[in-house]
């Protein structure tokens, strides 16, 4: 339960009352989860239901509590000032809050959504009615805003903190205030689907599809050439949104809508390959690829397929550092410039966020283990540390800095320019930072008609109910090279298992046999057998340090262990230029820890996993002298 400094609590415990009437608490695999009408285009494997798998003791679960406390502590009220105010809904005499939400700021309300969305997955995975009970008050009090439009002077179905009038000024070219409309729109119709489909909330739909409808009657007011003029200002995913809806409800004219949104002059380069980011704004530039996927996926028109992919392959082979994050100062650079681009305000955490999501679309039409190398790198290197673990609430930085003596905490000055805060900053990044750390577990395991695919090496139990099958995995990888998969329940079936790409010999046994079974780098092995409950698969896969270099300047690289990245402490004293590391010196200090000794500039430096490094000033790129030792033995 929630209360606000003015005395909300009466009102929302008797939404609680009501709502506990209506909505039966399940047990955890039988969550309400509303069925697609659709199916899809072009799949051939697909990631398991939020509900089906949850997180086990691990970094992982950590990042996940943090956020859970924060989501459950933060007053809705608080959050619903911006829409109340401008629908002319009394605004219950709560505060309004600062930083991006600020009832000044331009594109405020785009963050109400991701707290939906997270609202929504804590529900799916955890059965948490406390997450459910703000999902469903939230989206009730949205729906009260909604219908007193006439009042407040807007069309039927608007839905924004903003006046509707800025959408006149973008589509006649005059909207010169900060703001990115659309974008906010996208952000709150993905946080009302996620509402809608895995809580069930018919609520969710029915602002989601009036709110659709509304934008439906405003592009289909625009000629071609217009709306290409209103896609030059950043308009989020709506072509995935709205492919979305389709997919959910079966209606076209949604699929229509969306296509309303492809961006000919980012869709038509990217269909012949051609790498033409320079410049360009990254994070406004991901989420319309991942709807390019998902274009693809309700039409079968394989020129979205190559929108798609060809992105992913230019992004993450040409634009990417070697945490897997991407752009400088919120911009692609030219392809393969790293070097030059090391400095404070690397690596937005959207951009990851959103190349995730674009990794999963594009799997499921090919199931390729370099997917989720990538999704490795980026969700252990830059993700996992974006959260401040020394703040209770979880809260994240929004760039991560790259250069030399950089540390975490660095965030757009509107907003305070360091972490990001309870109500006073409200980040993009603060949204899918929530967002990310309450769906941790969305990509651990897939499958398809006849296998099971392991992923990613975290603790974690899988409810497979489709074969009425238990997967749990225990490790502590990244610190251990093992992992173990124990079996409950029975059934032929084939396991299929990422062999990395930075690994060699791994090896895979079953009931303490060694298998003989190909293990090549960067695929899956496959194990086919009748499985019985008491099963247990032992995966190893050895590690060593590797280089990863920057693109454009081999004698620039980042160290890494197997998957994890490492970054020197340099304490509170910054390095006065990026320093020469000695690679043979390096040595493991502990089996038990992943801590490494090495000599920069002729000192001793600790090595340690970027995704640890908070508090202090860092390294992650060095100049690199010698060859890295054959073992890294402790010392």
């Amino acid at each position: 339960m929630f209360t606000t400094q003015r005395g909300s609590r009466g009102v929302f415990t008797a939404y609680l009352a009501l709502i506990g009437c209506l909505i039966v608490n399940l047990s955890h695999v039988q969550a309400v989860v509303v069925p697609p009408a659709r199916t899809e285009t072009g799949v051939s494997a697909y990631l398991f239901d939020l509900s089906q798998i949850r997180l086990t003791d691990s970094r992982w679960l950590d990042n996940q509590n943090r956020t859970l406390t924060y989501i459950k502590w933060v007053d809705p009220e608080r959050l619903l000032y911006v829409f109340r105010s401008n629908h002319k809904v009394a605004t219950n005499g709560a505060s309004s809050n600062g930083g991006w939400d600020d009832p000044t700021f331009p594109f405020r309300s785009h963050v109400q959504g991701h707290f939906l969305t997270a609202w929504a997955q804590c529900w799916a995975t955890l059965q948490d009615t406390a997450c459910r009970d703000r999902a469903t008050y939230f989206v009730a009090e949205l729906a009260k805003c909604q219908a007193n439009n006439g009042n407040a002077g807007f069309a039927a179905g608007y839905l924004s903190g903003f006046p509707e009038s800025d959408f006149t000024l973008l589509e006649t070219g005059k909207l010169t205030n900060g703001n990115v409309p659309y974008y906010v729109i996208h952000k709150t119709m993905a946080g009302l689907i996620d509402v809608w489909r895995h809580i069930g909330d018919a609520n969710a739909k029915k602002v989601l599809l009036s709110l659709a409808g509304w934008v439906n009657q405003r592009t289909a007011k625009l000629s071609t050439s217009q709306m290409q003029s209103v896609m030059n200002t950043e308009f989020g995913g709506m072509n995935d949104i709205l492919a979305e809806i389709y997919y959910w409800t079966g209606d076209s004219q949604w699929l229509t809508v969306a296509q309303r949104f492809d961006h000919a002059a980012v869709f038509n380069p990217l269909a012949s390959n051609q790498d033409q980011l320079n410049g360009l704004h990254a994070n406004t530039q991901v989420p319309k690829w991942i709807g390019a996927a998902r274009e693809y996926k309700q039409t079968g028109t394989s020129r979205y397929l190559d929108i798609a992919r060809n992105a992913w392959d230019i992004t993450t082979g040409h634009h990417s550092y070697a945490i897997g994050g991407n752009s400088q100062a919120e911009h692609f650079r030219a392809p393969d410039a790293i070097a030059g681009y090391l400095t404070s305000d690397t690596a937005e955490g959207c951009n990851t966020y959103n190349m995730l999501k674009l990794t999963r679309e594009l799997w499921a039409t090919k199931p390729s283990a370099n997917y989720f190398d990538f999704y490795e790198r980026a969700l252990l290197n830059h993700l996992l540390g974006q959260q401040n673990p020394s703040d209770s609430h979880g809260h994240i930085t929004y760039f991560t800095p790259l250069n030399t003596g950089g540390t975490r905490g660095v965030g757009p000055a509107w907003g305070g320019g360091t972490w990001s805060t309870d109500y006073g900053s409200f980040w993009c990044c603060q949204g899918t930072g929530v967002e990310t750390n309450t769906k941790l577990m969305d990509s651990i395991y897939g499958y398809d008609s006849s296998s099971l695919y392991v992923n990613l090496f975290t603790p974690s139990k899988l409810t497979w109910s489709q074969r009425g099958v238990t997967i749990t995995q225990t490790t502590t990888f990244p610190v251990s090279d093992t992992t173990t998969l124990a079996v409950s329940g029975s059934g032929t079936w084939a396991m299929k298992i990422r062999v990395p790409s930075w690994t060699s010999g791994a090896t895979i046994s079953v009931n303490g046999q060694q298998q003989s079974i190909a293990t090549t780098p960067g695929s899956y092995a496959t194990i086919s057998r009748a499985w019985n409950s008491g099963d247990t698969v032992t995966v190893k896969l050895p590690m060593r340090l590797r280089l990863v270099a920057a693109n454009d300047n081999k004698g620039l690289a980042a160290v890494a262990y197997g998957p994890t990245v490492l970054s020197g402490n340099y304490g509170s004293s910054a390095p006065s230029k990026t320093p020469t590391l000695t690679l043979s010196s390096l040595k493991r200090k502990s089996n038990s820890g992943l801590d490494f000794t090495g000599t920069a500039d002729g000192k001793t430096v600790t090595l340690s996993p970027f995704y640890d490094a908070q508090g202090y000033k860092y390294v992650v790129y060095w100049s690199v002298s010698g060859s890295l030792p054959t073992t890294a033995g402790t010392s």
